[in-house]
């Protein structure tokens, strides 16, 4: 929960970088927190359309900005821009790509985006 927290409290953070974990963890909490409103959706009948819950949607839109950030901030640890999300534009191969770059290690120690954090997480840790 700490990782999904960190994102959280850097929302509007579109500079620096993400750790792959950082950025994997907030996902993973992501699934289960959408998946838990939507069966509390379900069960207390909260719906706002066909098939869309309220809980659900609340949640959707107050995790956009900080999806968004984590996102860019792991696209800058590979060194690259976040020009490169206008893949996702082209259905399914650029989703693939963007999936591809989440997966990749960070490049290690500084990059034109800041300095590893990685490197500054395991320092913080070993003190």
């Amino acid at each position: 929960m700490d990782w999904y927290f960190k994102v959280l409290r850097n929302y509007v953070g579109f500079s620096g970088r993400a750790r792959r974990k950082e950025f994997w963890m907030f996902i993973l909490v992501n699934l289960v927190l959408t998946g838990v409103l939507s069966i509390l959706d379900k069960m207390l009948g909260l719906r706002i359309a066909k098939d869309e819950g309220l809980l659900t949607t609340i949640y959707g839109v107050l995790i956009f900005l900080p999806y968004w950030a984590v996102q860019f901030r792991r696209l800058h640890d590979t060194d690259r821009s976040a020009w490169w999300l206008l893949l996702l534009l082209i259905p399914i191969v650029g989703w693939l790509i963007i999936l591809a770059f989440n997966c990749q290690n960070g490049t290690p120690g500084e990059n034109r985006f800041g300095s590893d954090p990685k490197a500054l997480d395991t320092r913080l840790v070993s003190e």
